[in-house]
């Protein structure tokens, strides 16, 4: 943080504080998994909040949550792609012998641990509806 970059400083300090305040409401150290999931908690925050400020109009602050987001996301494993969840879903629709709806469950409760912290969890489910409605 030599060079001075309060915003950047300001999202790192946020992100910090947020890992604490799991860490101490849970009572004990934080897992991998525990610690990605505040942080993808906190990138899906900045999404609600960029749409909101594109709402709005207000410039100024989706400038700003672009480039949180931008430094939240390198602290993020690599986002799978539409192609490699479609593919991952589809497995587990096989998996599991899933031929409609009513099968939903079963299958999110396969792709779900395979996509934690990978993928957002409205796609997930967007493209489990899609992929079962087929």
């Amino acid at each position: 943080m030599k060079a001075k970059d309060k915003e950047s400083l300001a999202v790192l300090r946020m992100l910090k504080a947020a890992l604490q305040n799991d860490q101490i409401s849970k009572g004990n150290e934080l897992s991998e998994d525990e610690e990605l999931t505040v942080l993808s908690r906190e990138m899906k925050q900045r999404r609600e909040s960029l749409a909101e400020f594109k709402d709005a109009g207000r410039e100024d602050l989706v400038e700003q949550t672009e480039a949180a987001m931008n430094l939240v996301g390198n602290y993020l494993p690599q986002q799978l792609s539409v192609n490699e969840l479609k593919a991952i879903i589809q497995e587990a629709i096989t998996k599991v012998d899933a031929k409609s709806m009513k099968d939903f469950g079963k299958v999110m409760g396969v792709v779900v641990p395979l996509t934690k912290g990978k993928a957002d969890g409205n796609e997930v489910n967007r493209l489990v509806k899609e992929l079962l409605n087929a």
